[in-house]
């Protein structure tokens, strides 16, 4: 278990961005003897081989080939992306001094922890060698940037009052000197000309602080983007060491909403699964079990209240199913039973988790690919304190033993 957390903060770590996590899987699975498919190009697929497909670098589909005729696949889903601070189009100003570059916050970010700390800048690039059009993605590692907080001093109601304005008060500052932000990317640029030229860019800032193992007993995994890179990993360990028919869906844009090209709303996953089943679609669909893994709320042992008593999930306690009547959540009493037939049989604990009725309950890929697909679908989550946070908490045997669930639940 602590080799497995390791390697998930590591690949954390190396993915400040969708593009870098997508990267990084692509190679794990090449080099776990999965082929590389373009979607613009024709598919020949063949027994016992295994395969994945990147849509825009920043969503990926991963499978084993063929599916079981009797079950289909068992289709693990997940989402790249994380809310945090994006970079304006043309972001450089100035204010009292000092150069700013101008942000847009990303998905439901919580900002007040993003003041004070050392941040980074990651993403992809487009621009012109000479005449060629190029992409590439950078990763400046280094405190580039910060967004200092405004003192007590000048705001005696800090503690009490203070609202943050996402337009004012959340500009990252980067030097009191000249900067050109265009020779700045671009020097960031491996290429083999002086000439470039930059023509558009998606950069976000991170937090430079690594992911670590806290508390007394390290029982506890801090680190920025658990949600939801975090299932992403698990999602492909279970792939990469499951003997059952499988595949692995992890999705950009769900912080947003999934309603773009590349999102769960989008048709990548419904036609890839339509070009490996042919006219047999609708039949895999019958037969296949969608598992929806994005973090749950972990019950705040400082707000116990903001839970429903029966139905919190602790830290180290086990995987929570998800369960909304609204299915806002799009777990069944059949899904659920059959995971929680799985996890039983492997002694690993499962805890259930529905939101106050006088509190609004958030969703995720799963109920729109159960309705894009119509095919049978559960919600599962690792228990995560701090959600949207600039760096979250979750358990150290949470994630493990939904990855062990992951791996067998095909036999059940």
């Amino acid at each position: 278990m602590r080799e497995f957390n390791e390697e998930m903060i590591s690949f954390i770590d190396a993915s400040p961005t969708p593009f870098h996590a997508v990267e990084w899987m692509a190679k794990t699975l090449e080099c776990r003897g999965f082929i590389a498919l373009a979607e613009d190009e024709e598919w020949n697929l063949e027994i016992g081989s295994d395969y994945y497909v990147t849509r825009n670098d920043s969503s990926i589909i991963a499978f084993t080939y063929p599916p079981c005729q009797e079950k289909g696949y068992t289709i693990l889903g997940a989402h790249t992306d994380s809310p945090h601070l994006r970079l304006k189009p043309n972001p450089l100003t100035t204010s009292a001094g000092v150069k700013r570059l101008g942000v847009e916050p990303y998905g439901g970010v919580l900002l007040n922890p993003w003041f004070d700390r050392d941040l980074a800048l990651a993403g992809r690039v487009v621009y012109l060698e000479g005449e060629v059009r190029k992409e590439a993605l950078i990763n400046i590692n280094l405190p580039i940037a910060v967004i200092p907080s405004l003192a007590i001093h000048l705001d005696r109601d800090a503690n009490s009052s203070r609202t943050i304005n996402a337009q004012t008060d959340i500009v990252p500052i980067i030097a009191t000197g000249d900067v050109d932000f265009e020779t700045f990317i671009l020097s960031q640029i491996q290429a083999n000309s002086s000439e470039l030229t930059l023509l558009a860019h998606e950069l976000s800032f991170y937090d430079t602080q690594k992911g670590s193992f806290v508390g007394v007993n390290s029982e506890f995994i801090a680190s920025a983007r658990l949600d939801n890179l975090l299932s992403c990993y698990v999602g492909l360990k279970a792939l990469l060491e499951t003997s059952n028919p499988m595949m692995l869906a992890c999705m950009d844009h769900e912080e947003v909403g999934s309603d773009s090209h590349v999102g769960a709303g989008g048709t990548f996953l419904e036609e890839t699964l339509r070009r490996i089943a042919g006219e047999n679609f609708t039949t895999l669909m019958r037969r296949s079990l969608m598992v929806s893994c994005d973090n749950a709320h972990a019950q705040h042992p400082n707000f116990p209240t903001k839970h429903e008593s029966e139905h919190a999930p602790l830290l180290n306690c086990g995987v929570a199913i998800k369960i909304n009547s609204n299915q806002r959540y799009a777990t069944s009493s059949r899904t659920q039973g059959r995971f929680v037939q799985c996890a039983r049989a492997l002694q690993i604990p499962t805890q259930t988790f529905i939101t106050r009725s006088d509190i609004g309950c958030g969703s995720t890929i799963g109920p729109i690919t159960s309705t894009r697909l119509g095919i049978e679908t559960i919600d599962v989550g690792v228990p995560t304190l701090g959600m949207h946070s600039i760096r979250e908490l979750s358990g150290i045997s949470d994630a493990y033993g939904l990855y062990r669930i992951l791996m067998h639940l095909g036999d059940f």
